[in-house]
């Protein structure tokens, strides 16, 4: 087979079909139909790791986002928006169910929402309409397996890979992780160079690798991929799912969560080296007590290729809403774009799978596209990721129920949200699921402050045998978190820390 250029590639990948898992779709395909009972759609998009303090729409230095940019002229923007965890567990299941982590519990890596949660989600709220979802990642796979009876079509993960280990979950339904990591060891050549069993990891590489010989001149730094070489591009999603979208009978509901520039950062061949040779300076932060790695070129290299791989992100959302208002659905569609956490660079740190709660790993994106707005509205309260799921109820006339702990944003309340409104963010990866948290890190915002509370850890603890620390930041005045307040504001840290041990005090109560 001759060498194909990206346009070809393109056309190829479009005549993939998106395979939907459940056969009621066949119900919703065809001649598009008339909206019932005047519903709108909902579309929630997520990019995955995508942290707000690296994207130019909120005065990054880098032109990381152009095309969000022109966009954002029709949208709402939320200029200081936080996950509800560091890593994509806690912070996906905090979107879709509308409350932090200390109370879904979606805690682990590889964690399921606690069992009275199952019915608490996003698409069992909205039964009229038709709800679909799609995740490359394999820890959101989890959260909307465990959704799955208010799901119309869960698209399997497999349908839009180029290459993948799908039959694994087909085969080990009910103990995918131990295959997953079986069929890894005994077949795949990782960067050792070997694998347990000679004879399957010399039959599978060569037939592995050919399915994509042709596309790895699109991508000098690797096929964008899960776990090494679960190979995608993100043009066959967007196209797929846009293509799905325009056929569907409204109202519908759609999740769609992909994982760039989420690790490993392989952005296309006409994205590489963008940033690299701009002389880009961060701000010089000190070493991090949770420290991981060697500061210096190392993170510097790593931000650039991050960077430009949220290029390549850009440019697939643009496409997906050219998509969109192609196929005339614009007018009568709610768009959602954020992240589940961020991505920091500093401070020692590389990446978010880390106690540390510091800006860049939980300032996230989010910008809605209202239906037919045309003019650009800039929103700077504070917000959390469960707003997103009342504020949508509210705006498509559906009823917010009790459990739901985010609060209807701006500009959809009749009400200024109060300015001191305390927003709270959670790690705890370590602590056991349905046990009171001992070992978490907590960040409270509260104002201009922000106070970070680590407990349990054991290199924090003092003379005084508590593993335990506090720090205190003004963002107002300091927004980079290098002047650590706690020991010269000990008033207002003590308040803050009173105020948060008392929160704590209350989520950990149902586990005592």
């Amino acid at each position: 087979m001759p060498p194909i250029n990206r346009r070809d590639f393109l056309k190829l990948i479009g005549l993939v079909p998106l395979g939907l898992a459940s056969p009621r779709l066949t119900r919703y395909l065809g001649t598009p139909q008339g909206l019932q009972q005047d519903k709108q759609n909902v579309i929630v998009v997520v990019f995955d790791a995508l942290s707000a303090l690296n994207v130019s729409l909120y005065k990054y230095p880098r032109e990381t986002m152009p095309h969000l940019a022109k966009l954002a002229q029709r949208a709402i923007v939320y200029h200081n928006h936080f996950a509800g965890g560091c890593f994509t567990t806690p912070g996906t299941a905090s979107l879709l169910t509308g409350t932090l982590p200390w109370t879904h519990r979606a805690i682990k890596f590889h964690g399921k929402v606690a069992e009275s949660f199952v019915e608490r989600n996003i698409f069992h709220l909205f039964p009229n309409h038709y709800r679909l979802a799609y995740s490359h990642n394999w820890l959101v796979n989890i959260l909307l397996e465990q959704f799955g009876a208010d799901l119309d079509a869960l698209i399997p993960e497999d349908k839009l890979f180029l290459t993948n280990d799908g039959f694994l979950s087909t085969l080990f339904k009910h103990d995918k992780d131990i295959a997953t990591v079986g069929w890894a060891r005994n077949v795949k050549k990782k960067g050792e160079g070997f694998a347990y069993s000679l004879f399957l990891s010399a039959l599978y590489e060569p037939l592995h690798d050919g399915r994509v010989e042709n596309i790895k001149p699109l991508f000098p730094r690797g096929i964008p991929n899960v776990s090494g070489d679960n190979y995608f591009v993100l043009e066959q999603a967007i196209d797929s799912i846009a293509g799905q979208l325009a056929t569907l009978s409204q109202p519908f509901l759609g999740y769609f969560h992909f994982l760039p520039p989420h690790f490993p950062y392989n952005t296309p061949k006409e994205f590489c080296g963008r940033f690299g040779d701009d002389n880009l300076t961060p701000v010089e932060k000190p070493l991090d007590l949770f420290s991981l790695e060697k500061v210096g070129k190392n993170l510097l290299m790593k931000r650039a290729e991050y960077d430009e791989f949220i290029l390549y992100a850009d440019r697939e959302f643009a496409r997906f809403y050219a998509h969109l208002e192609k196929a005339g659905l614009l007018e009568n569609t709610w768009i959602v774009l954020t992240s589940d956490h961020g991505e920091m660079f500093e401070r020692g740190i590389n990446g978010h799978l880390t106690p540390v709660l510091y800006q860049p790993v939980i300032r996230t994106p989010l910008l809605i596209f209202e239906p037919g707005r045309k003019n650009r509205v800039d929103i700077h309260t504070p917000t959390s990721a469960m707003d997103v799921l009342p504020t949508l109820l509210q705006v498509t006339g559906q009823k917010i129920p009790d459990w739901v702990e985010g609060s209807v944003l701006p500009p959809f309340v009749p009400a200024p949200v109060p300015p001191n409104r305390n927003l709270y963010v959670v790690q705890a990866m370590d602590n056991p699921q349905l046990e009171p948290l001992t070992k978490a890190t907590v960040a409270m915002l509260k104002g201009r402050y922000k106070l970070i509370y680590y407990l349990g850890y054991r290199r924090l603890m003092n003379d005084k045998g508590v593993e335990e620390l506090i720090q205190l930041y003004d963002l107002e005045a300091d927004p980079e978190e290098l002047n650590d307040l706690a020991d010269s504001q000990k008033g207002i840290a003590m308040e803050l820390f009173n105020e948060l041990k008392a929160k704590l005090a209350e989520v950990n109560q149902p586990y005592l």
